[in-house]
């Protein structure tokens, strides 16, 4: 399986479909992996893209050293990297919540690399302090080996994906299977992520946002502040009934979101 080495880290990538198609590459949210785009894959893939996904550092099959410190900037260049490794010049860049965060920032960092962004349950703020003692709260526990991760995961399933038991029950398996301190780093690049919505304006290329209706991570002001930001956004798409996870538990409104967006942006297979 694919691997690209880059400052601190040896990061997990996939690459779907044909190589000289425009690419889309997408990182995914906290405590899931690159799978978690597997329903963007198959429709991505039939209408002619090439998609890459990799896995953030400390999830999914990326290896780094233990305990160490990163920041979304970070993530950014390993996005980049991933680029690099693949041969694409330049993409379509797509995340869910903390994918979404290293999204933005590979904008900033390299314009002309990021044909389009698709932003899904995500925002550019930073957390605020209430937010900050519930992350902190949250990793406690996660950590903590006397916490069964059965009770943990009771809490945290409905929230972090929604759905269905159906939808939530991959994830709850990853997490019983995972090194549970392994995430502190990643959790404290979360907590301590800074603001980018004063820097909102030089994103330039076209975006959408998609949130799901009923998303507690990603509130719809933050949502409508991410939007109203960046220069190239429409107003968010609300996936009805949808929360945090709306691309994994309902990827057909999602799809037909990304679809329509990538027709209007004239970002096409056949360009």
């Amino acid at each position: 399986m694919p691997y690209v080495s880059t400052d601190r880290a040896r990061i997990f990538y996939t690459d779907s479909g044909e190589v000289g198609r425009p690419a889309v590459v997408l990182g995914h949210g906290f405590f899931m992996d690159q799978s978690m785009f597997d329903p963007q894959v198959e429709f991505l893939a039939a209408q002619g893209y090439r998609v890459l996904r990799w896995d953030a550092r400390g999830h999914g099959q990326t290896e780094s050293a233990p305990g160490d410190a990163f920041t979304y900037w970070d993530s950014a260049r390993d996005l980049l990297a991933v680029l690099d490794a693949a041969g694409v010049d330049h993409a379509i860049v797509g995340g869910m919540s903390q994918g979404g965060y290293a999204a933005l920032r590979a904008a900033l960092l390299a314009p002309e690399r990021v044909d389009a962004l698709l932003l899904l349950d995500t925002e550019a703020g930073a957390s605020d302090e209430a937010q900050r003692s519930d992350y902190r709260q949250l990793f406690g526990a996660w950590t903590d080996p006397a916490v069964p991760i059965e009770m943990l995961a009771d809490n945290l399933a409905p929230q972090l994906i929604g759905g269905t038991a159906e939808d939530q029950q991959p994830w709850r398996a990853k997490w019983a299977a995972s090194d549970r301190a392994a995430i502190l780093p990643a959790a404290d690049c979360l907590i301590e992520r800074e603001s980018l919505v004063d820097r909102l304006p030089e994103i330039t290329c076209p975006a959408l946002v998609v949130r799901g209706e009923f998303d507690g991570s990603s509130t719809a002001e933050r949502s409508a502040e991410l939007a109203a930001g960046l220069p190239g956004s429409g107003p968010v798409v609300t996936i009805a009934g949808s929360g945090h996870a709306a691309n994994w538990t309902d990827p057909e409104p999602v799809n037909a979101a990304i679809g329509g967006f990538l027709t209007r942006s004239a970002i096409l297979p056949g360009r």
